[in-house]
């Protein structure tokens, strides 16, 4: 069966730009009740929660957001040091301008990391956490695939250099199977990576990315080990650059937390098995919190 459209998915949410006290956010936004905050992964926007937003708001108040540097949200200069910590003050900015006071947490790759960040230095604003494919761990024995690495970077700055259809979509196929990847999440990506002020945050990011000097403030397992919030590990069994042993190995490091692999996925699963994803989400945020 063909999918919807991304605008027959998003019927009945609203998208705008919140102006918090320090940054400007847009967020696609539906539902009432707790807060659950939708974060997507580097070089991405919020329509990559555009398949699971509306479902996930029958039980939330869901915000999927644009991080800093992306899509239409702030693009603030580059902090000396752990600029990484700018969307976590970011997010905190959004919640406290909307009187928030905890939230669950959903964050695919980048959005991982951050979720891991708010779950180590600011427990006290989470409720649960789900870590899709996320990024931002070092561990002792556990590989990061070279390729893919390699692949990304070339990817990446060829698509923000040119931003033709042929380049954003072979930085798509990266994320996603080929038969995933639809005209319209392009053009949607394309329009997004076209913005002169977007492109340009986003060339200094990837920059930054690329140039080793995130890897200090990457979490070590010792600080994995920190978390204590109910955590929902989501991985796929196609995911690139960290495979499913890191999954496992977060799962061994994370206590108490839960495991499930969707298959047939890679980086997105969100948008490439929705309806297993967002029974699966659903199913772990609605479970008591053990005493």
């Amino acid at each position: 069966m063909k999918p919807n459209s991304i605008h027959v998915d998003l019927l009945g949410c609203q998208t705008r730009l919140h102006q918090g006290r320090q940054y400007t956010t847009r967020l696609i936004e539906a539902g009432s009740g707790p807060a659950l905050i939708l974060m997507h992964g580097g070089g991405g926007h919020a329509e990559a929660y555009s398949r699971n937003i509306a479902r996930l708001a029958d039980r939330f108040r869901v915000m999927a957001i644009d991080f800093v540097w992306h899509g239409f949200s702030s693009s603030p200069p580059f902090r000396e040091g752990n600029w990484l910590k700018e969307f976590t003050l970011q997010v905190l900015d959004l919640m406290d301008s909307m009187n928030i006071g905890k939230a669950s947490f959903e964050g695919e790759s980048l959005g991982g990391w951050v979720a891991m960040d708010l779950g180590i230095h600011h427990p006290e604003r989470v409720e649960k956490l789900v870590l899709n494919t996320a990024w931002g761990g070092k561990f002792k024995d556990v590989p990061e695939s070279a390729a893919d690495y390699v692949s990304l970077r070339k990817t990446s700055f060829e698509a923000l250099e040119h931003c033709d259809e042929p380049r954003i979509r072979k930085r798509m196929e990266w994320l996603m199977a080929p038969d995933k990847v639809t005209d319209e999440i392009v053009a949607v990506r394309r329009a997004i990576w076209s913005r002169p002020q977007t492109n340009r945050s986003l060339t200094e990011y990837f920059g930054h990315l690329f140039d080793g000097s995130c890897g200090p403030y990457l979490f070590d397992e010792a600080m994995i080990s920190r978390i204590a919030a109910p955590t929902l590990l989501l991985w796929t069994d196609r995911n690139p650059l960290h495979g499913v042993e890191a999954a496992h190995r977060f799962h061994q490091l994370i206590s108490g937390s839960h495991l499930h692999i969707v298959k047939n996925a890679a980086h997105w699963p969100q948008w490439e098995q929705p309806e297993e994803h967002d029974r699966v989400v659903l199913d772990f945020l609605a479970r008591a919190k053990p005493e």
